[in-house]
């Protein structure tokens, strides 16, 4: 999730009678239009904060506050001029599947040497399971120290290389091997983290290679959140997509384990963590059994539940069956682990009750707009704290065909720091898109840039990416660190306190005292891509170097 800021009221459009076709398309500058209607400042404050009052109890999917939430949505659509996007209804059922272990009895414990060692869950240790039982018993299972357990032969890269992992736990580093260079060169992209640094992958990889555990040893810099953070998102319930075989082809167990405890487990095996990970970045790395055994337990309660995304669509007037969409999650977590004042719910009025507000802000003004040639698609979605599940459901089951979905933008928490000079692109360089968002910005005088910590992955946790991986080309772009007041250095320090001390944590609350008009810039400029994208005929793709070119290629063969 992102945050930042800006100023104005008003942003000019872009005419779609001045675009060029073609290649030219993405690179010339097309002259303003009209003005656009105001983004409501009134819609960004009220329904920020009551998003986030403890009243939706932190809008935990398959709770009241989702019910309360997703209504709420509903009925804010059909104000603002909307019609339901799902075949007549505002929602679109996801499956879940809820599954919380007894923090009292949770276990973990590694023995050597004859010595067994508990981890102590919470401080030291957070485990669980996306097999839906209601026991788990992993009883003396080798450690393998596999790296960054990642499987990749298209670099030339196995961590699993010659390796049986069927009955042992995978103990595994977070990010890519290359994390630490400060260039975006190397093997795994350098400072940028690719989908392999991803704690998503590497437990998909350790369930494919048979393992019966797999655990990630945190370190906060290559993870780009504290314990903390582990600790609040991973305990309590934790949601999947339902699936009809239980999930039974994932390891047993999944969780992370703090450094200072994989630094003891890794000592008690007669080996070191630092010359472990130093091993691991160069190829040809093997993976080390340890010739340790360890042992988990869980019990866990198990709820089945439909969860909702909320879709509200705009008609095109010329070419209704040609989309543009719009995104943002809903959710957030719920009741979480307790700060030392005893509050427990985790409110997410940054991340991202304000992207959900800015998304129902964004209906308005194009509603008031009057309907562009193409449709606009509003779609809020559930359970992105759970793994972007809402929005890998809708990419599986669109309600629009995706091939027939121009592209779209994400947001996922506005800026409420202060106005900025620049607007920062995640994933930059991927799409044809970034055209759009450079004449954009230069209408309002700032510059496009890639962003500063490509390493945190943001480009794959948020919802975009779920979208992008079926072919839609999808902009995710936010204002920059740069603040017109204070300049990088004020903007680095908001956004560092925001990851330190409020990131999913019950103290991410509503502030009245929010300077909104970095939100509001930003959202003038989301509207201004979307009504370009509403108007023009052009369909702009992914660039040929992107990941997600194929897919769309495949779905689109005859697009300009």
């Amino acid at each position: 999730m992102k945050f930042r800021k800006t100023l104005p009221l008003t942003l000019l459009l872009l005419s779609a009678t001045s675009m060029p076709t073609g290649a030219a398309a993405f690179s010339e500058t097309s002259e303003p239009a009209a003005a656009a209607p105001a983004i409501s400042l009134d819609t960004l404050r009220g329904l920020t904060e009551t998003l986030s009052s403890d009243e939706f109890e932190g809008r935990a999917p398959g709770t009241r506050g989702e019910e309360l939430t997703v209504n709420l949505l509903a009925e804010r659509f059909a104000a603002a001029g909307l019609q339901p996007g799902n075949s007549g209804s505002w929602f679109q059922d996801v499956p879940l599947v809820e599954v919380t272990a007894d923090p009292a009895t949770t276990a973990l414990s590694y023995t050597a040497n004859g010595e067994t060692t508990a981890l102590s869950y919470g401080s030291e240790m957070v485990i669980g399971t996306r097999r839906v039982v209601p026991t788990i018993d992993v009883e003396n299972a080798e450690l393998v120290f596999v790296g960054y357990g990642i499987n990749a032969p298209e670099r030339g890269w196995n961590d699993y290389d010659g390796l049986d992992m069927t009955g042992r736990i995978a103990v595994i580093l977070v990010n890519d091997p290359d994390y630490q260079t400060m260039t975006n060169e190397g093997l795994f992209e350098g400072r940028a983290m690719t989908y392999y640094g991803r704690w998503t992958y590497k437990y998909e990889e350790a369930a494919r290679q048979g393992a019966a555990g797999a655990i990630i040893v945190h370190e906060t810099e290559p993870a780009a959140y504290g314990w903390n953070v582990v600790e609040s998102s991973w305990s309590g319930p934790q949601l999947n997509m339902d699936a009809a075989d239980n999930h039974m082809d994932r390891s047993a167990i999944e969780g992370w384990v703090t450094n200072d405890a994989a630094r003891a487990m890794l000592a008690a095996a007669g080996q070191d963590l630092d010359t472990l990970s130093d091993a691991a970045r160069q190829p040809g790395f093997a993976a080390v059994p340890l010739g340790i055994t360890a042992s988990a337990h869980l019990d866990n309660s198990i709820r089945r539940e439909a969860s909702r995304n909320v879709v509200a669509i705009l008609p095109g007037s010329e070419r209704p069956d040609e989309y543009v969409i719009h995104t943002a999650h809903w959710d957030h977590l719920g009741r979480c682990t307790p700060a030392p004042d005893g509050d427990d719910i985790c409110n997410g009025a940054l991340d991202n009750a304000t992207g959900t507000a800015g998304l129902v802000a964004l209906a308005e003004a194009h509603a008031a707009a009057g309907a562009p040639a193409r449709s606009l698609v509003f779609l809020a979605v559930t359970a992105e704290e759970s793994g972007l599940l809402g929005s890998a459901y809708y990419g599986n089951n669109p309600v629009v065909p995706a091939a027939q979905t121009v592209g779209g933008i994400n947001m996922d928490g506005l800026n409420i720091v202060g106005p900025a000079n620049n607007v920062v692109v995640v994933g930059y360089g991927k799409s044809e898109l970034e055209a759009y968002l450079e004449r954009a910005a230069a209408a309002q005088g700032r510059r496009v840039e890639p962003e500063t910590s490509p390493e945190r992955g943001s480009f794959f946790r948020s919802d975009h990416f779920s979208l992008a991986r079926v072919g839609i080309p999808m902009l995710y772009a936010s204002s920059g660190e740069d603040l017109v007041d204070g300049g990088a250095e004020a903007g680095s320090a908001a956004v560092m306190d925001y990851i330190v001390n409020h990131y999913h944590g019950p103290s991410d609350e509503y502030d009245p005292n929010w300077d909104w008009t970095g939100a509001v810039q930003d959202l003038q400029l989301y509207f201004a891509i979307g009504r370009e994208l509403a108007e023009t005929t052009e369909w702009p793709n992914w660039n040929p170097s992107a990941e997600f070119r194929a897919a769309r290629d495949a779905s689109r063969p005859s697009s300009d």
